[in-house]
């Protein structure tokens, strides 16, 4: 534990019975980044008594944030090799009832989790073939997970094609309106007392002898004892000297929304197809999603990616072609080399922690990444699930180099 960390730490265990003694105690912090996650470590900490700033390029809430879709899918997305960050997901998918709770409760704000579950199906032999593959894994790993066939999947789905001919029940991935968690993190940030400085952003963390001194934004030095790097897709263009750039790449994802009658919808669980994702929404938005391409920071809507979202769709749910198209939009994961996220405190800089790179579970793991974080800038140590997802993880490779 860093030495500023240390001092912070140590006082905090003192100070629950004195509010006041608990914000001398809390280190001044600085944010870079305002989508969800910049957003709800803000408000935790503005909430332990911590001055804190936040600075946006943007509109809070309006990258990554703004563009996914919301699902919970710790099961239906586990994959060979990934048992480590498959504990971190579920980990946070258990966080997710009462977290959705609290910020409903201090904001008035509904960010409507829906609990219907998952299906991930198959509609042709081959499919069906790689399904069982994926159940069989998941079966392995114990995971929540429930065979169905093709005549069930209708019968909870009557509007699916009628070659289903199987599917995954995952009942514990759920899903979330991530526009309305956004809305709602940064009410009560703003009524947590947080500094919200959308429209400037931060061009470096600076540093003096090895430690944080603040964030230059606009120009000008605003002083901090811990900033936080939380800039998403942008995180490797924050300057961070002495400590190395870190390895995170935007991986462009296309999407589009359709709308349904919200007192009839034709889809009410989260629908993993061959080559696309469904999400139906309370409002009667059905999100379709998403494409995966290495593009860098490339904004085109292209007719080759929006044509392969819908035509997929098509595929499992044929009447939603007499749906309109209401909005189409990009938007960039943040992956790191490994593809999972980067957390923690770094190791060259003391008080630089980094909370980045969570590449397409970013909604998912927004609570466990908070709690995490917040432990580290207050207690000086990270939870045992998060811990091996620090940046040191990449330093043997970068030496190599």
């Amino acid at each position: 534990m860093s030495a500023s960390l240390s001092t912070f730490a140590s006082s905090s265990s003192e100070t629950a019975a004195s509010p006041a003694r608990m914000k001398e105690s809390c280190p001044r912090v600085a944010i870079v980044g305002g989508g969800v996650i910049g957003l709800a470590i803000a408000w935790r900490l503005a909430k332990a008594g911590c001055p804190v700033d936040v600075f946006e390029a943007g509109e809070a809430g309006r990258g990554a944030t703004h563009a996914a879709a919301g699902m919970l899918a710790a099961c239906a997305e586990a994959e060979p090799g990934e048992h480590v960050l498959l504990a971190l997901n579920r980990a946070s998918q258990a966080l997710w009832p009462a977290f959705a709770a609290e910020l409903e409760q201090e904001t008035g704000t509904g960010v409507d989790l829906r609990t219907e579950g998952t299906l991930s199906i198959a509609l042709t032999a081959d499919d069906l073939a790689r399904l069982r593959h994926l159940h069989a894994l998941q079966t392995s790993l114990g995971l929540p997970v429930e065979w169905l066939g093709g005549a069930e999947v209708r019968r909870r789905e009557p509007y699916l094609a009628a070659k289903v001919a199987g599917a995954i029940l995952t009942p514990e991935d759920h899903q979330v309106d991530n526009r309305k968690v956004a809305a709602a993190l940064k009410a009560a940030a703003l009524a947590a007392g947080v500094g919200l400085h959308e429209g400037l952003p931060a061009e470096r963390i600076e540093a003096a002898s090895g430690r944080v001194t603040g964030v230059v934004a606009g120009g000008a030095l605003h002083g901090a004892d811990v900033a936080v790097l939380a800039a998403g897709a942008w995180s490797r263009g924050i300057g961070t000297a002495p400590a190395a750039p870190l390895p995170v790449r935007p991986i462009k994802g296309q999407m589009l929304a359709l709308q349904m009658d919200p007192a009839a919808p034709i889809l009410t669980h989260v629908l993993w197809a061959p080559g696309a994702y469904l999400v139906p929404r309370r409002d009667g938005r059905l999100i379709i999603g998403a494409t995966t391409e290495e593009k860098g920071f490339d904004t085109s809507l292209t007719a080759g990616g929006l044509l392969a979202l819908l035509t997929n769709a098509w595929r499992a749910l044929p009447t939603l072609e007499e749906l309109p198209i209401i909005e189409q939009w990009v938007g960039f994961r943040p992956g790191s080399r490994d593809d999972a996220p980067i957390l923690g405190p770094s190791a060259e800089v003391e008080g630089l922690v980094y909370a980045t790179g969570h590449h397409r579970n970013g909604i998912l793991l927004l609570p466990v990444t908070t709690d995490a974080i917040v432990s580290q800038i207050l207690d000086g140590r990270m939870d045992a699930v998060a811990a091996p997802f620090t940046a040191s993880r990449f330093a043997p490779r970068a030496a190599a180099e």
